[in-house]
């Protein structure tokens, strides 16, 4: 299975793609999309969606795992956040990419096996996870990665393929 991981945003996208068999992980490829500070948002989510579209006819995802959204303090960064999220997904679908949704609880609970583990403690175990010799950069990225292992581990449980057969 190759598995897209991607924690949406408009100004930094990171994204990662692993391979696998449902026991061993291996990266294939990770980076980040990110957009000009000073450009007008619309100019912004299209280059989100023209740089994601191509990443997904390179890797031919068969599943994205994308972040959940969460509100903080900043309720206008969270709605354009929200945006990108929204292109993010109809990119997926136009190009008939599974969809899957994680929490950011769930992402730390499936990599560290613990809810409330600290950034670097993922960024660790996702290095660790994949064999990767160095931290993938920015966190940004990391955290895409986060999200793809993510679904590897949740991919075979019952609560996967109930999914599975419901958009089938």
């Amino acid at each position: 299975m190759t598995i897209l991981g991607i924690d949406p945003g408009f100004a930094i996208v990171g994204w990662g793609v692993i391979s696998t068999d449902g026991t061993k992980h291996k990266a294939v490829a990770y980076g980040a999309v990110t957009t000009p500070a000073h450009s007008p948002m619309e100019a912004r989510l299209l280059a989100v969606f023209r740089e994601l579209e191509q990443i997904i006819e390179k890797y031919r995802p068969d599943v994205m795992s994308v972040e959940e959204l969460f509100f903080n303090t900043n309720i206008t960064t969270g709605i354009r956040v929200a945006e990108a999220r929204g292109v993010i997904i109809m990119c997926a679908e136009k190009h008939g990419v599974a969809v899957r949704e994680y929490t950011p609880l769930q992402v730390k609970q499936a990599v560290v096996g613990y809810g409330r583990a600290e950034k670097s403690q993922v960024i660790s175990m996702v290095t660790r996870i994949l064999g990767l010799g160095t931290p993938p950069k920015p966190d940004d990225t990391a955290d895409a990665l986060a999200l793809a292992v993510c679904h590897a581990h949740a991919a075979p449980s019952r609560l996967a393929s109930y999914y599975d057969r419901k958009d089938g």
